[in-house]
């Protein structure tokens, strides 16, 4: 059951393949705000996925996030996600992202519950 407070957690390794540099996002060899982003959508889905319906699944729809500082090539970075609120389908999750030297990222997710079957024919249909 979904419920305020589930919590989530992933950690990734900074290399060449998610660096701004890497995504064309910038020039630099750093943490992508794109890989960043990835990531906090990747926590906050997978840590409600077990208290999903069969055939459900949750899709991203809102980020108001904030790439404070910098992590490069050989640092590991953590995602922290916490729902905060759920309303209806709707679910909001405050999320924070760290190195070990601290804070690199933090703000909020929305996401919303959806049913899988719709969705992808809502979806494909753009294709006729």
């Amino acid at each position: 059951m979904l419920s305020i407070g589930i919590k989530g957690s992933r950690k990734v390794m900074v290399d060449d393949s998610n660096t701004a540099e890497a995504l064309g996002s910038g020039t630099l060899p750093v943490f992508a705000t794109p890989a960043m982003i990835a990531l906090i959508e990747a926590t906050a889905s997978r840590s409600v996925a077990p208290e999903l319906d069969d055939g459900n699944s949750t899709v991203g729809t809102h980020l108001d996030i904030a790439h404070s500082a910098a992590s490069p090539i050989g640092m590991e970075v953590t995602c922290e996600t916490e729902l905060v609120e759920v309303d209806r389908r709707r679910l909001v999750f405050r999320v924070s992202v760290c190195d070990a030297k601290g804070e690199v990222g933090s703000g909020m997710h929305e996401r919303f519950v959806v049913d899988d079957v719709k969705f992808m024919s809502k979806a494909t249909a753009k294709l006729d």
